[in-house]
């Protein structure tokens, strides 16, 4: 599905974590047709069938696709957090109630830091995460998020930006994430 839609890039990218690696998955470039949204995100929402989901929560902008497809299949409420001033909120009027149970949907994970932040929000408001689920996990597990499961879970190459190889070779970089990222 990545390939055939144009969705796993190859160059030299920074991606929203910071870190720097010779692929990209683009999952907007997949999930822009129904059917490989309906199909992957059947499998995330599967694995959680059975752990009484209330609420799916994402961040904006990445999530917000995986989780509105993930709740419509788990017929829960969707509800997404977006950044103000750095920070994931919850605005719009979305809530999170006492021990309401929350899956937090991504499209992509690799260090786990927006997921992390959600999770966070998710506490503050006194609910419970039952799990976390995404497209593509590029950490294969190494993230610690708790009870993750990814449609497609692998070990993607990532380096820190001051032993990326491609940036000692002078190879240009992307930067094609919804985040604003200063590091170089």
């Amino acid at each position: 599905m990545f390939k055939s839609s144009g969705g796993l890039l190859e160059g030299h990218f920074q991606l929203s974590s910071g870190l720097h690696s010779p692929q990209y998955f683009q999952c907007a470039k997949v999930l822009q047709f129904p059917v490989n949204n309906e199909l992957l995100c059947r499998e995330i929402a599967d694995h959680f069938r059975d752990q009484n989901v209330d609420v799916v929560v994402a961040p904006a902008l990445g999530g917000i696709v995986v989780g509105q497809e993930v709740g419509r299949q788990l017929n829960v409420r969707t509800i997404f957090a977006e950044r103000k001033d750095k920070d994931f909120q919850l605005r719009r009027g979305f809530s999170i109630g006492a021990n309401e149970r929350v899956l937090v949907c991504e499209d992509v994970v690799t260090t786990g830091g927006s997921v992390s932040e959600l999770i966070e929000i998710v506490g503050r408001n006194n609910g419970i995460t039952v799990g976390v689920g995404a497209i593509v996990d590029r950490s294969a597990g190494r993230t610690g998020l708790p009870n993750l499961f990814a449609a497609l879970a692998l070990d993607s190459i990532t380096y820190e930006p001051r032993a990326c190889p491609l940036c000692r070779m002078k190879v240009p970089i992307d930067k094609p994430g919804s985040r604003p990222n200063t590091t170089n």
